[in-house]
């Protein structure tokens, strides 16, 4: 839950990775890359994320399809955060295809692009449900307790593991940050 705190790290322990760099397969690097983008998303940077993000996604080397999938997945959802609707209506049929082409798409997922393409379809963005916050704050329950029972279900446990989509629910809901809802479920 020390997002803010891994942030400061980052200069550093990219410094290194520059220094290091030829000694590290690419999946590392992925990996790093991953984590990094977690941590400016959970400290509600999602813009920054995007960056990091990117770095996957253009990977040249085709390596690590779970964590191609959700850079992706997440690449999204930062999108979504930033009110960019146009690009989330593009990038989730992409990113569905993607995943879909790649047999990794779970129910989880399902559910998570059937609600951001709802959320957005509304005829633009006056209209959309991003426009009215008693309305999406609703979804983000309704979805909260449709992915809730999932946790628990060895098939779709994975998703849970990459990406903390219960957490960022919970942030939507009750109006904080994802670093402080799983800061806040780490001290209870």
């Amino acid at each position: 839950g020390s997002f803010s705190e891994g942030l400061a790290m980052i200069p550093a322990m990219e410094a290194k990775l520059k220094e290091i760099e030829l000694y590290l397969d690419s999946h590392r690097i992925l990996v790093f890359y991953y984590k990094i983008a977690c941590l400016y998303f959970g400290a509600g940077k999602p813009a920054k994320a995007i960056d990091y993000l990117n770095k996957i996604i253009n990977w040249k080397l085709n390596l690590r399809d779970d964590i191609q999938c959700y850079a992706r997945l997440l690449h999204l959802i930062a999108h979504y955060e930033l009110g960019n609707t146009e690009v989330v209506n593009y990038l989730s049929k992409s990113v569905y295809r993607f995943m879909y082409k790649m047999k990794n798409l779970s129910t989880v997922e399902e559910v998570l692009f059937n609600f951001l393409r709802k959320s957005i379809q509304k005829g633009g963005e006056e209209n959309s449900l991003l426009s009215n916050k008693e309305i999406i704050k609703k979804s983000f329950i309704h979805l909260l307790q449709t992915l809730q029972p999932l946790t628990v279900n060895k098939l779709e446990s994975r998703a849970f593991m990459y990406l903390d989509i219960i957490s960022w629910l919970e942030s939507k809901i009750q109006d904080k940050q994802v670093e402080t809802i799983i800061k806040e479920k780490f001290l209870a």
